[in-house]
């Protein structure tokens, strides 16, 4: 009876371990994003995956230069003027080997958009974000913290 008893603690362990282990292997969740020159966490971002394809939301801006509840006054179009906080900033993207890629990305602070290819790190506890125009070589790379 005490082997079945820890049998079953064991497998309910491993069980509910899971869910955290399978989340590592995707950018799905929530992000802190990470200012290139402070390293101070500037937003939250939740990459979700609709129909195969990852998009990213902020859900929380921590750090702007443009006060608590920033605008996108650079951004066109349907963008212009409105909060940063609930904004789609990223869309398209779609697992190519290792990586996530074909999507765009917004600068909300530039109102550009640009290439995008996401790439897990350290075993899925960090994410290369590498935003380029024309070819990938020639971008940028910003690298966010898993915030889960």
């Amino acid at each position: 009876m005490k082997h079945l008893i820890r049998t079953a603690a064991a497998l309910a362990f491993a069980t509910a371990a899971l869910p955290a282990l399978a989340a590592t292997d995707s950018p799905v969740g929530k992000w802190k994003t990470i200012d290139d020159k402070t390293h101070e966490v500037k937003s939250i971002v939740e990459i979700t995956e609709n129909h195969g394809l990852l998009e990213g939301k902020v859900l929380q801006v921590l750090k702007s230069d443009k006060g608590p509840h920033p605008v996108c006054d650079e951004c066109d179009g349907d963008r212009k003027g409105k909060p940063i906080e609930g904004m789609t900033i990223m869309w398209g993207l779609k697992k190519s080997g290792d990586e996530w890629s074909g999507g765009q990305i917004l600068d909300p602070a530039k109102g550009k958009i640009y290439k995008v290819t996401l790439t897990l790190v350290d075993g899925g506890q960090k994410l290369d974000v590498h935003g380029y125009i024309g070819f990938s070589l020639l971008g940028r790379s910003q690298e966010w913290v898993r915030a889960e």
